[in-house]
């Protein structure tokens, strides 16, 4: 009498063999999330912050009047008291425009990275920085250019404006302030999904 053995049946077989999970990222006391997805939401936030930059720079362009200079008949160029104290208008309207538009990509930080606990607030800055060095470039493009070039080839009479551009680069913190405002009041003044968990998980045991 012959016994007949049988192997696994392929069903059993893919059953039984090993499953290969993506890697993940995650912090102590937070949900560990997929790298890949991590990364996909990432690159998504920062061209969010490009586009940001972009509209930005525009309407920085579009609002900022320039100061500039006169060119009177011996080829001196001269300006007026008023015009010096515009000069760090151009400032100011970046500085208005970047905080409005950092508050709004720090509350997009939030929404999308809020789980991953502090890096947040890098994430934060990351693209209120990237959108605030696009606007800027932006803007300098789309401004009447360099200044020295048009000076020396103004004539009599003309009115040469100064270049669009940042005379104190301190003004890009106040984007990077803006977008962590909302994180920090968020993570202050919000619910704490951890304290809320721990009364439902000792009642279940």
């Amino acid at each position: 009498m012959t016994m007949m053995t049988t192997g696994p049946t392929p069903e059993q077989s893919d059953s039984a063999s090993p499953r290969v999970q993506s890697p993940t990222v995650g912090l102590p006391g937070r949900p560990e999330i997929a790298v890949g997805r991590a990364a996909g939401w990432l690159a998504g936030y920062l061209l969010l912050a490009a586009l940001v930059g972009v509209g930005a720079g525009i309407l920085w362009e579009k609002i900022v009047r320039l100061p500039g200079y006169r060119i009177s008949s011996n080829g001196t160029a001269t300006t007026t008291e008023r015009g010096l104290t515009e000069f760090f208008g151009g400032d100011a309207w970046f500085c208005l425009i970047g905080f409005l538009a950092a508050v709004g990509l720090g509350i997009v930080a939030w929404k999308w990275f809020g789980q991953l606990g502090w890096p947040v607030v890098f994430v934060a800055v990351l693209g209120a920085v990237s959108a605030a060095l696009i606007c800027w470039w932006v803007g300098y493009q789309l401004g009447p250019g360099p200044f020295d070039p048009r000076l020396a080839a103004a004539q009599p009479g003309d009115f040469v404006p100064i270049a669009l551009n940042l005379r104190s680069p301190v003004a890009l913190l106040v984007w990077a302030f803006g977008a962590i405002i909302p994180v920090l009041l968020r993570a202050s003044l919000g619910r704490d999904e951890e304290e809320e968990a721990l009364p439902a998980r000792s009642k279940r045991s």
